[in-house]
């Protein structure tokens, strides 16, 4: 029987009459846009984050477009972010007509680092967006040094890493999207918080900022039929907001349930000579949105490898295959040259299935497949 990357199934099945009960009431209520359980979902949200203000919106893509446009970025802006990421985090900056700068990343944690964001810096330089990917945080106190020094707005991508802890120097811990001046996630299904659609919303501490981000989602009004500024119109639906709050207070359950998968993984892995298991940032916890190994040998040898999973029902994905900056709708920004790490990285990496519902019977079955494959 074929496995799946993601078994969003099972999960529903254990919480499928809560989900009823609370998709029923919206439906007799027919408030399906805002209204209680939108408002419901937001403010447990900001509990469970430590954050001031949540702004719900359509979904994580949208969530960066408004939070630059809630800073005021203009054209011509520089905006810096990972080569190796998903293409929304720089999407939305070509989108606005901004610049989208690109670094290389660290070869152990796959993210973004002060180093990297110090050395891309010039006189345009107006923010920067860490990618806390595939589950972990980026150093974002040595991120939010930098930013300080030179004067720069910080928007953290959380789409992947929702629930994952950040300790600084101090001792102080903060979630994940609560420490730049604005937070990003999204909401989609396969996400570790994941609704039944699109979803996606803004986390920050400043007052000011959540009120234009509100009306920015909202087509710029500050009350209805008045508009102060151009906007759009992004909202999360009642129906996608009564399962996340049915999800949410499962959410650290969900997540240590991730890392206990990445624990089996790593103690039959790491005995494989050709394997490199997922490296962790020191100060942050992980909550595995993925499972990203490193493969020696090149991509001919890796695919190789997923094709021969593929053959045992096991699925395996590669994020990313290609840096940002050689994608064709990037080129035009990309100065020349490579990035190394990135590079190297995206032609080797693979991720495994990876989510709540792993039992030990499911990893076993994928852990003697991959070690077959080195042993044929």
């Amino acid at each position: 029987m074929s496995l799946q990357m993601v078994d969003l199934k099972t999960q529903y099945q254990r919480i499928q009459s809560d989900i009823q009960r609370e998709m029923q009431e919206v439906l007799e209520t027919s408030m399906f846009i805002g209204g209680p359980k939108v408002n419901a979902f937001r403010e447990n949200l900001e509990a469970y984050l430590g954050v001031r203000h949540v702004i719900p919106c359509a979904n994580g893509t949208d969530a960066l477009q408004i939070a630059m446009m809630a800073l005021g970025l203009q054209p011509g802006d520089e905006v810096i972010v990972p080569a190796f990421t998903y293409v929304a985090t720089a999407e939305v900056i070509g989108l606005l007509g901004l610049k989208p700068v690109m670094t290389d990343v660290d070869p152990e944690t796959f993210n973004i680092t002060a180093a990297h964001i110090e050395a891309a810096i010039t006189p345009r330089t107006k923010a920067i967006v860490p990618v806390h990917l595939f589950g972990q945080s980026a150093d974002m106190e040595a991120i939010m040094q930098v930013a300080e020094r030179h004067n720069l707005y910080v928007i953290e991508d959380n789409a992947q890493a929702i629930g994952a802890d950040y300790t600084f120097a101090d001792g102080a811990v903060r979630k994940t999207g609560a420490i730049g001046h604005f937070g990003c996630t999204s909401f989609f299904p396969s996400k570790n918080l994941g609704c039944y659609g699109d979803g996606g919303a803004l986390m920050t501490n400043d007052d000011d900022l959540a009120a234009k981000a509100r009306m920015i989602a909202n087509h710029g009004q500050s009350r209805q039929y008045y508009h102060d500024k151009i906007g759009v119109n992004s909202r999360l639906d009642a129906l996608q907001a009564v399962v996340l709050n049915v999800k949410l207070p499962h959410l650290d359950t969900y997540n240590n349930s991730r890392r206990g998968a990445a624990l089996y993984y790593d103690s039959v892995f790491s005995n494989i000579a050709d394997l490199k298991i997922p490296g962790r940032q020191h100060n942050s916890t992980h909550v595995f949105h993925q499972y990203t190994l490193r493969l020696e040998g090149g991509p001919a040898r890796r695919d190789a490898l997923k094709a021969f999973l593929q053959e045992q029902g096991i699925p395996a994905m590669i994020y990313y295959p290609v840096p940002l900056y050689k994608q064709l709708a990037f080129e035009h920004w990309w100065p020349g040259g490579t990035l190394p790490v990135t590079e190297q990285l995206c032609d080797s990496v693979f991720s495994l299935p990876m989510h709540s519902e792993l039992n030990e019977a499911v990893l076993e079955r994928i852990t003697k497949a991959v070690k077959a494959f080195f042993e044929k």
